[in-house]
């Protein structure tokens, strides 16, 4: 078995791994264990399910209702947009409405984290958020297949979003020399990157796809932006009359910052040096504790203020909400450190750093990963072996620092 040595007459069990070359000492986590954190992970779930009650109520009401005033104040301050001061404010104020709707409303809501309230502005299958995605799209591409399959190469097509080179796995190609520009690119308009995800653009263009496939896409995507283009870009701007410019400019701005900043987010929940991916067959046949410390593994945290953790959506815990991607965000902070505290137990990593540093990793790991692996050198980080309930084919995952 690759990487690990054991003195062992016995044939050896099939194992996951976090890395493709593992340290010398890795953690090693046996059959029995693996099953254990899973308990441990479900009946931490079912107590936060049990508690769930007036509390969260109240806190995504008052979400709503800030999201509300937000988004207000910006539009009326714009309408004065002639006046700098009002006009940075109206920025601002739409930035924080389309950050909330987006993140620690829309995604959130859309989750089902809200379906236990009954309330139908809140039902994940009706609601729609303001984002020139449809809401059906997103909850095929994001529920289904990157919380199925997180990390999986070849099935969680959020690995790189079809365009990037994020984990040395991928193979290299001269194209991704321009991995830098081409997530400058996806950063600045985001929204309409999360639109084409589910098109699976790369498989059309290699032939593996039908563009036929993609027509009832099209017509979703001919809807929904139709709307958002109408409302950020003519109907608003021609209210403001002779303020159509300032206005028409400061859709545009909240909409960057709102791109700018959901981008940062996501990528360094899921990017950041440390988290790993892993095969097909080494995932095939997975138990629920492996699949749990598979997110775990897969994952990472930012460090931060209530605050930030509200206006990230509190996808700052990324590693809680792979885990239980279905209750209130909300309640992330709260679970966190039996999360932090079990990972430790059974010596597993628990990827966390604060905003800049994890920034900082995501784009060091985005130069790197433009370059030919001959030029580069593999960052050591934490290896973990997981024995498997059943033996499959292949090896390791592979480390995508």
């Amino acid at each position: 078995m690759f990487g690990l040595s054991i003195p062992l007459s016995l044939p050896l069990p099939a194992f996951l791994s976090g890395r493709r070359d593992p340290d010398p000492s890795p953690v090693v986590l046996r059959r029995e264990q693996v099953e254990e954190i899973g308990r441990e992970l479900d009946a931490l779930r079912e107590r936060t399910v049990a508690s769930l009650g007036a509390a969260d109520r109240e806190y995504i009401y008052r979400i709503v209702g800030a999201q509300r005033r937000f988004e207000i104040a910006g539009r009326a301050l714009l309408f004065v947009g002639f006046l700098p001061p009002a006009w940075v404010a109206g920025v601002a104020a739409l930035s924080v409405s389309k950050i909330l709707d987006n993140m620690e409303i829309g995604h959130n809501v859309m989750h089902g984290q809200y379906d236990w309230m009954r309330e139908p502005e809140l039902n994940s299958r009706t609601f729609e958020w303001d984002t020139v995605c449809p809401a059906d799209q997103w909850r095929h591409s994001h529920n289904y297949l990157h919380h199925t399959y997180t990390n999986i190469l070849g099935m969680d097509r959020d690995v790189g979003y079809g365009i990037l080179r994020m984990d040395p796995a991928q193979r290299w190609h001269p194209y991704y020399l321009g991995n830098p520009v081409y997530a400058t690119g996806l950063m600045l308009l985001f929204e309409w990157g999360v639109m084409l995800h589910d098109a699976e653009v790369e498989n059309v263009v290699a032939g593996k796809r039908s563009w036929r496939d993609v027509i009832p896409l099209a017509r979703g995507w001919w809807r929904k932006a139709r709307g958002q283009v109408v409302k950020d870009y003519v109907a608003f701007p021609l209210l403001s009359g002779p303020m159509f410019v300032p206005t028409l400019l400061g859709n545009a701005a909240a909409n960057l910052v709102r791109n700018v900043w959901a981008f940062s987010i996501i990528f360094c929940g899921h990017f950041p040096s440390g988290v790993q991916s892993f095969t097909e067959e080494e995932t095939a046949h997975e138990t629920r504790g492996e699949w749990y410390v598979r997110q775990l593994l897969g994952s990472a945290n930012i460090t931060g203020t209530p605050l930030f953790h509200i206006m990230s959506g509190n996808l700052s815990h990324q590693i809680e909400h792979h885990l239980f991607p279905d209750l209130p965000a909300h309640r992330y902070p709260q679970l966190a450190p039996e999360v932090r505290e079990l990972c430790e137990r059974y010596g597993l990593p628990y990827n966390t750093g604060g905003l800049l540093a994890q920034v900082g990793s995501v784009w060091r790991k985005i130069v790197k990963l433009a370059l030919p692996p001959s030029w580069v050198s593999e960052e050591p980080t934490t290896s973990v072996l997981i024995e498997r309930s059943v033996p499959v084919a292949g090896t390791l995952a592979h480390d995508s620092a």
